[in-house]
């Protein structure tokens, strides 16, 4: 018998990371409930912070400053996280549907998407304008707009549409951050021409008059054109590609021609929302009763933005957006635990602290205004920080014992009756009917490409084994890998663990055939085991069936934490084989990936890596080794091997030894992952780590390097690491420019190879 967590028992999907969704993260973390597995869907890693964005686009702020770093807030929280952009709802069978894999089941969905600015009504206005929503976009957009106005201060003409908060606060903030570049450039303000347009009599129609009045008179004293009553009908292009302007036409007859248009007018919702069978308002937004639930479907919440409160209607505002946060936890949790919800009502009168963009701001509410006073922005500072600092610093909870509220099953009021103590006497496998159910689905959404004679039996057949045949000729390569779950995404880890596993048949030459799989899940009800199996094999098998490499058969087991393992089968001619001895002085060493996982991933665990850190990585993880074999074959390589556990030193030591050889290696121009050294420099190794310094006694002089920064680095164990070869050295640099247009973009030549001598073998030079 083995003890065990709680069996999963129910799903709880969050798809969005706005406000809302960064509370309830933050809240589940501290206070998890058991037997609930939380999902988050975002289709951004960094999600902006509404209040500190216009300080962020007047130069106020930096990035990291105004954005919550979703990745460690979900390892904070042990929350299953899914980069990808949800696309609708298959309500019947209570399933996300997803761009980029398969769908999310669900028992329980909040949804907190935000809005986009409605642009469909105005023609034109979606070929040529900058819409500030999605915000993500607009800032990548922003920062690429303020580097090329610094490196050339020209003059520039900018329209701002839409005179709510929104509009107001960019145009304030656009154009205190652009007028300090143009003076610190010594350039006239003239240099900007800056309008914005509004269809109503005054500005901030949803405050006071008086606010309205005194931010009109802020942006004209600073030089800005103010057009209201101007309702926009049409925006049009003209001139060379070199000098194309948008011209902005209103109902009017104004007509202005700008360089760029920016559009912050009215929200609009996603239109999956309503063609999901959701019952939303008449803009799209999901209708939502007092405990933020759906009035269609009860199982679905909402907040933010994308929600529209029935009986309380409210202006699309951060503030109501962060307001919701507790109370959408509070239900959400009491969802979970078959407890009644509570009711919120929002509050009617909400302060508004509104940034001029030069450190100062204007307070409302209701009736009362005060400012632009530089006090003001120091307490509207202050408020923002202490909400971000919630999100920042994380120390881990769950080793600390944090409390777990007992979870009810999701077919009725009593507590789940699963056993916590497993037996594992029947080798622990996972049961036949899960089994069968989800290689029944896998095979129908990933069907087979064709009869392939080679597998003479595979997993269309119910026999003990499978049998393949080597054809005539050709040699079987074999290789097995298996480890645990370096992410919390079964689809994901799935990806990465078949290209993990299938690297050492490309480092060997050969062309993958076939593989077994041996999974571990956690203990689960049938329907959740099952749902994650199949998120598994799903990403596994989409990987291998790019190789060409179908999935014949495999063992699955029950246990504390996710795994998977591969045996990848193989076939080469036997003169076509790449071995560890072929290495020959004279040559190039060149390496395909750049090296940090391990370090990387060991400071995830402990929520000191950030967000971006750990998108790169995946992203080379990712990174199939099939196209970089044959950039090696096609230019001469002779030896070849992947880099995995044993780090990039251990590997090569491997080499040495069956090659008789030394080698001389650059540190300097060895491709590291960002955050790779930040993270060695702070001592966060993985846990293979002192083991792989073993190798360190090969190093000629090493006394001398050990206190090198990038040394450490040489013996960080990689998960789906790159392959490294040697080859004539006439052949490097078309060798890395075939590379890099496979896509292998931080590919380098790190060394060479040298004839052997008594002195240890790896001789490290910058």
């Amino acid at each position: 018998m083995q003890g065990a967590e709680p069996p999963i028992t129910q799903d709880l999907v969050l798809i969005g990371g706005g406000h809302s969704h960064a509370i309830a993260l933050k809240k589940f973390g501290m206070n998890p409930v058991a037997g609930v597995k939380l999902t988050l869907i975002t289709d951004v890693v960094q999600t902006p912070y509404s209040g500190m964005l216009p300080g962020y686009v007047a130069g106020l702020y930096r990035f990291e400053e105004c954005h919550i770093d979703l990745r460690p807030l979900t390892q904070f929280a042990q929350v299953q996280m899914v980069h990808d952009r949800a696309i609708g709802l298959d309500l019947a069978n209570h399933r996300v549907l997803l761009a980029n894999r398969p769908p999310i089941a669900f028992d329980w969905l909040s949804i907190d998407i935000g809005s986009t600015p409605a642009l469909l009504t105005v023609p034109g206005a979606k070929v040529h304008t900058i819409p500030v929503k999605p915000i993500s976009q607009f800032l990548q957009y922003w920062d690429q707009l303020v580097a090329q106005i610094a490196q050339n201060p020209q003059p520039i003409k900018l329209a701002i549409v839409g005179g709510g908060a929104g509009g107001v606060e960019l145009a304030l903030s656009i154009q205190a951050r652009l007028q300090r570049i143009y003076q610190a450039a010594q350039q006239p303000s003239s240099h900007l021409e800056l309008h914005l347009f509004h269809r109503g009599d005054r500005l901030l129609p949803e405050r006071s008059a008086g606010v309205g009045h005194r931010v009109q008179q802020i942006l004209t004293e600073r030089g800005a054109i103010v057009h209201l009553g101007q309702s926009v009908t049409a925006i049009e292009s003209e001139g060379s590609e070199a000098a194309e302007q948008k011209i902005i036409y209103s109902q009017s007859g104004l007509r202005v021609a700008c360089d760029r248009v920016f559009w912050v007018t009215r929200a609009s919702a996603a239109p999956w929302l309503r063609q999901s069978g959701l019952a939303t308002d008449a803009e799209g937004f999901v209708q939502v009763n007092d405990r933020l639930q759906s009035i269609s479907h009860p199982q679905i919440f909402a907040a933010g933005d994308i929600a529209t409160m029935v009986n309380h209607p409210r202006p699309k505002a951060g503030v109501f957006a962060v307001r919701q946060g507790k109370p959408l936890v509070r239900n959400l949790r009491r969802s979970l635990l078959r407890q009644p919800l509570q009711p919120f009502t929002p509050q009617k009168e909400f302060l508004i602290l509104l940034g001029t963009g030069d450190q100062r701001a204007i307070a409302s509410r209701g009736f009362w205004s005060w400012g632009a006073d530089s006090v003001i922005w120091r307490w509207k500072d202050r408020i923002d920080r202490q909400f971000m600092q919630q999100f920042t610093h994380l120390k881990p909870m769950r080793a600390a014992g944090a409390v777990r509220e007992n979870v009810q099953d999701t077919e009725s009021a009593q507590p789940a009756q699963m056993p916590t103590m497993r037996c594992a006497g029947c080798g622990s496998k996972i049961g036949s009917a899960v089994l069968s159910q989800v290689l029944t689905r896998i095979r129908q959404e990933q069907p087979p490409e064709g009869d392939r004679p080679d597998i003479l039996l595979g997993l269309d057949a119910p026999d003990d084994a499978a049998v393949i045949s080597v054809p005539i000729g050709k040699v079987l390569v074999q290789t097995i890998d298996y480890f645990r779950a370096l992410v919390d995404d079964p689809f994901l880890f799935g990806q990465i663990c078949a290209h993990h596993c299938l690297s050492d048949i490309f480092a060997m030459g050969a062309t993958p055939q076939s593989a077994l799989a041996i999974a571990t899940l956690p203990f689960a009800a049938e329907a959740k085991q099952a749902e994650r199996l199949y998120q598994l094999l799903s990403g596994a098998t989409q990987v291998l069936h790019q190789a060409g490499a179908p999935l014949t058969g495999g063992h699955t087991t029950e246990g504390t934490e996710l795994a998977l393992g591969l045996t990848c089968n193989g076939v080469a001619s036997s003169d076509q084989l790449w071995r560890k001895g072929g290495m020959k002085p004279g040559q190039a060493i060149v390496l395909t990936k750049a090296l940090g996982t391990g370090t990387l991933f060991a400071a995830h665990m402990r929520l000191q890596a950030k967000g971006d850190w750990i998108e790169e990585a995946i992203a080379s993880m990712l990174l199939s080794n099939q196209s970089a074999a044959l950039c090696f074959r096609q230019y001469g390589a002779t030896a070849c091997t992947d880099i995995t556990g044993f780090g990039l030193l251990g590997h090569l030591l491997e080499m040495v030894q069956a090659s008789q050889v030394a080698l001389q290696l650059n540190l300097k121009a060895i491709p590291m992952l960002t955050g790779a050294k930040t993270t060695l420099q702070q001592g966060i190794f993985s846990s293979l780590y002192r083991q792989n310094l073993v190798a360190a006694r090969q190093v000629a002089d090493r006394d001398r390097w050990m206190a090198h920064p990038l040394y450490p680095l040489l013996f960080d164990p990689q998960t789906s690491g790159g392959l490294v070869a040697t080859l004539p050295p006439e052949q490097v640099e078309p060798c890395l420019t075939a590379l890099r247009r496979s896509g292998y973009g931080q590919s380098q030549a790190i060394g060479f190879v040298v004839p052997r001598t008594s002195s240890p073998p790896l001789i490290l030079c910058e």
